[in-house]
């Protein structure tokens, strides 16, 4: 059973990753006063909430990730966390267009290093048959995030400037990465494993390339990358770009943004997160394919909340129904951390982790709000007023194909059933 320190480190690492994620989405909760002030588009908003971010973003966490299974893993997260914090407070700063890319670039890096080390070492604090758990109350690191910077972001933006919210969060971030490397200490490596699982004493440890080689050869793994990346186009395409679309098309206010907004994704998200990790503790223990079936199950189900969301005219309608997919479609993110640290060995685990994360980062969060950002630009001469409504309807598709690539997935686990190196199953 994981001690009180084990709850603690989870605890430390879910208030990064809050913090993470709402530094990343503070430019997508202020994006109406930024837009008012530096006078961007919709497309430029896109770009740099999606495909500028995500390159930075996904190409720096795999030496990351290679570098952080072969040292302190607390170390990294400690400085990962001080640099974004500090671009954070950067993009308040910033005066035109590409000094705020710049800014968000750097942001970029720095979260590289933040949840890649954090996924291998909460799986060397929790054993498995416990991991979808932690993993899943980690994982409420973005609800959680988004909810506060709604909340705190757009109030302190309604009360005084969009700049002094990045440069308050920001700090706070510092602080946090101080607090955090005094507090929590390195576990080690794949010591709840089984013996077996663990690299033998004296011997060489994955190395880059083969570790490589191992995810892309794994129909499982590449599979569960893919459809969570669909599923990223969908989340970060209208994540993206929620609170401009109820501001300027269904007329709310930052004030009311602050107060209902936060609620919904705090609330929301946060349940269909925590109870997709736990569903999946305890239908993987007898179907393995439940990995799969679970996100395949909450998108057919989301859709047409998604579809009332965006076409009801009214915003208290139109958040009652938002409901419906900030509640179920998260579900695919515990189920494809839980696998893939499942299914690779403990010296694998954070670049195993980081790889997952860069085909979903690439997929979801570089094209999703760059999409959405370019066909909003694009329906704007014949919808000048629905443009991103009419952007926002052109997502539906992307539900039915994240749909079967995880019912792929289910039919891959299904047909597979030799002995993982952790004790379970691999494909």
């Amino acid at each position: 059973m994981p001690g009180s320190h084990a709850w603690f480190v989870l605890g430390m690492l879910c208030f990064v990753y809050v913090l993470n994620f709402l530094d990343r989405q503070l430019l997508s909760i202020l994006a109406k006063p930024i837009q008012d002030s530096l006078h961007i588009s919709d497309g430029q908003l896109g770009l740099i909430g999606g495909l500028y971010f995500a390159l930075f973003y996904c190409f720096i966490s795999i030496p990351v990730g290679w570098f952080a299974d072969r040292t302190n893993r607390v170390n990294v997260v400690s400085f990962a966390c001080v640099l974004w914090s500090l671009a954070t407070m950067a993009c308040g700063m910033a005066a035109t267009y590409p000094q705020l890319l710049l800014a968000r670039m750097t942001v970029g890096v720095g979260e590289a290093g933040g949840v890649p080390p954090s996924y291998a070492i909460i799986s060397d604090y929790f054993p498995a048959g416990r991991r979808g758990t932690a993993l899943g109350l980690y994982n409420l690191g973005p609800p959680i995030g988004a909810a506060l910077g709604i909340a705190f972001g757009a109030s302190i933006a309604a009360a005084f400037s969009w700049r002094y919210a990045f440069v308050v969060l920001g700090a706070a971030g510092v602080i946090t990465a101080i607090v955090f490397k005094l507090t929590v200490h390195e576990p080690i490596r794949g010591g709840l494993d089984r013996a077996s699982a663990s690299p033998l004493i004296g011997e060489v440890a994955s190395g880059f390339v083969e570790t490589l080689k191992m995810f892309f050869s794994r129909p499982a793994l590449v599979l569960a990358a893919l459809g969570s990346g669909v599923t990223q186009i969908i989340t970060y395409g209208l994540g993206n770009f929620t609170i401009l679309f109820l501001m300027r098309e269904k007329g709310m206010t930052l004030g009311q943004v602050a107060l209902y907004n936060s609620l919904i994704f705090g609330i929301g998200m946060s349940a269909g997160i925590f109870a997709s990790g736990w569903l999946i503790d305890r239908y993987t223990r007898r179907y393995k394919q439940a990995y799969a079936l679970l996100p395949a199950v909450s998108l057919a189900l989301a859709i047409p909340f998604y579809i009332g969301f965006v076409w009801t005219p009214t915003w208290p309608l139109a958040l009652l129904l938002l409901i419906g997919p900030t509640f179920l479609n998260y579900f695919y993110l515990s189920s494809s951390v839980a696998l893939v640290q499942e299914e690779v060995r403990p010296d694998q685990r954070v670049m195993s982790g980081a790889l997952l994360l860069l085909v979903m980062n690439l997929i979801g969060l570089g094209f999703g709000p760059t999409y959405v950002g370019a066909a909003s630009d694009y329906f704007r001469a014949a919808y000048p007023d629905h443009s991103l409504q009419m952007a926002l309807y052109t997502l539906v598709p992307f539900y039915f194909l994240a749909i079967f690539l995880f019912l792929w997935l289910a039919r891959v686990l299904r047909r597979d059933g030799r002995p993982t190196p952790n004790g379970g199953i691999a494909s």
